[in-house]
């Protein structure tokens, strides 16, 4: 991309989408085009059109999606299935219409099947029968991988997928009934350091092994490829390595200083006991995240102490 190519982030506001506008910034990309989910519907087909042919961005990066953890997937399944169809379907078919030179879209590690076998290689796809709760998710996420490569052998466009780890950095939801693993450490040990508490809770016994990527290494690795990945299969974005949830704790214990003891309740589940991603493919095409996790933890619990006032307020989450 040159640098006053006319690039269009879809789902600018969320952690990956915000991590992309940051790199692009940092690496000189001035001509940047977002719109908030007020000022486009994605899923209205009409909109997407009208905003492409007004706008006729070069590059596409898509973001942007429904999210929401096992709860809300479970509950709203038709939701989550219609509305990231419709957003992947009218962007990608749009990018088509209107002649964009490149096209990424992210997708999410929840496309392999629940029992893939470890680590998890792109070859797996489809291999087996997704995790129940989050199917119509991974189904939606799927499509849009097929979507890319079918417009790559039909029409020959460069269209690319890659798919994140587990991601954790700055924007993360802090509301312990919704937010993953990371966030919600944090502001347990947060609150039991300040309340002075003897222990703190943790689900199962601390033995499955999770991936985590900061999401600055995501948002260079998501440019990185749009400038240098040529090829239709997508591409997993990790780290390459993982952690047992036990010593993810210790260290989150370490950046926070809580003096305390961890209570592992092994009366909750434990979730699939590994994932992890193959990122033979990431390397090869020449890109290794740069952020440690240890050093990643202590920038996130900085920017917690912060805005803590925007993350947590009482007992709500902003």
């Amino acid at each position: 991309m040159h640098k006053d190519a006319k690039i269009y982030v879809a789902g600018h506001r969320g952690m990956v989408g915000a991590s992309i506008v940051r790199i692009l910034k940092a690496q000189g990309y001035h001509n940047i085009v977002m719109r908030t989910s007020r000022e486009l519907d994605l899923r209205n087909q009409s909109a997407v059109m009208q905003f492409f042919e007004a706008e006729k961005p070069e590059y596409v990066f898509i973001a942007a999606a429904k999210v929401g953890g096992i709860h809300a997937n479970n509950m709203y399944r038709a939701e989550f299935l219609h509305d990231n169809l419709a957003i992947e379907l009218n962007l990608i078919h749009q990018s088509h219409m209107f002649g964009v030179k490149k096209l990424l879209f992210l997708g999410s590690s929840c496309i392999y099947p629940k029992y893939a076998p470890q680590p998890m290689q792109e070859e797996h796809l489809l291999t087996g029968s997704l995790e129940p709760t989050n199917e119509p998710y991974a189904i939606a996420k799927i499509a849009g991988i097929k979507l890319c490569e079918a417009y790559w052998d039909q029409y020959g466009d460069r269209f690319i997928s890659c798919m994140p780890t587990n991601l954790y950095g700055p924007n993360d939801n802090y509301d312990l009934q919704k937010s993953h693993v990371i966030p919600a450490l944090i502001r347990k040990f947060h609150e039991a350091k300040v309340a002075a508490s003897p222990s703190v809770p943790i689900w199962g016994d601390g033995s499955p092994k999770r991936e985590f990527m900061h999401v600055d290494d995501v948002g260079a690795a998501c440019v990185f490829l749009m400038n240098h990945y040529e090829q239709k299969q997508f591409v997993n974005v990790g780290v390459g390595t993982d952690v047992s949830i036990k010593e993810l704790a210790l260290l989150i214990k370490e950046v926070v200083g809580y003096e305390g003891e961890l209570d592992f309740d092994t009366s909750k589940p434990n979730g699939t006991p590994r994932k992890l991603m193959n990122v033979d493919k990431l390397t090869a095409a020449g890109f290794t995240a740069q952020i440690g996790l240890r050093e990643g933890l202590a920038s996130v619990y900085e920017d917690f102490k912060k805005h803590i006032d925007k993350y947590v307020v009482g007992e709500r989450v902003v």
